[in-house]
């Protein structure tokens, strides 16, 4: 059976704990000087730390406001000002007319701050919200489109007889780089039309010579 563990006493609480007797009767003894005796001087510390937990829950609960963060700010006022007040920087004999006056109008001036605590909705500071993170960048796609690959040259067996040139007319030197143009144009005759191109349409469309295309035309059939 496993043992419970021994009661631990924990420094904090018993110092909020000393803190609060202490501040409890601080501002019962000045409240008792101002005038304000029997139990409604055990009802100002009460008014006092109630309002002070008030303020700090609202704090916790809603986050910064700066309703909660002035009551908190009266309310500590009101209890640090006992404590100093007890500690002979007053007669308490013969209070001040001031601090009379303060005693006798805190019951209102709490029962304010609790009122709007309770059922106020607060300014709660706006919290900037978080920067967007920035869209990455897409670089322009400047990929050059793929030329089209050449259509290869027909065989010289599939390349589209041509018109037999005049056996007669002398055959003039060609050059190999003017018949290999020939034959292309010859071959998209034909891919287009579907007949052979004749020797006129071939001189017209390389713009030679007759006898020139005569020559080109024999060497093409």
């Amino acid at each position: 059976m496993k043992a419970r563990p021994a009661l631990r006493v924990d420094a904090v609480l018993v110092q909020a704990v000393i803190a609060g007797a202490l501040s409890f009767a601080h501002l019962h003894d000045l409240a008792d000087a101002a005038g304000q005796d029997g139990w409604k001087a055990w009802a100002y510390p009460i008014s006092v730390d109630l309002l002070l937990v008030a303020a700090w829950r609202r704090l916790r609960s809603d986050g910064p406001s700066r309703l909660a963060w002035c009551w908190f700010v009266i309310a500590l006022f009101a209890s640090l000002g006992a404590n100093v007040a007890t500690a002979g920087f007053l007669d308490l004999a013969h209070p001040p007319a001031w601090l009379r006056f303060g005693i006798a109008g805190w019951p209102a001036l709490a029962f304010l701050g609790g009122t709007l605590l309770a059922h106020s909705t607060g300014d709660r500071v706006p919290v900037p919200p978080a920067p967007a993170a920035p869209a990455p960048e897409v670089e322009p796609d400047i990929t050059p489109d793929p030329l089209p690959e050449p259509a290869p040259l027909a065989a010289a067996e599939d390349t589209p007889a041509l018109a037999p040139a005049d056996p007669t007319s002398a055959s003039p030197a060609v050059p190999a780089a003017l018949v290999d143009h020939a034959r292309k144009v010859a071959n998209d005759h034909h891919a287009r039309t579907g007949t052979r191109i004749d020797t006129d349409t071939l001189r017209a469309r390389l713009g030679v010579p007759p006898q020139l295309a005569d020559a080109i035309a024999a060497q093409l059939t």
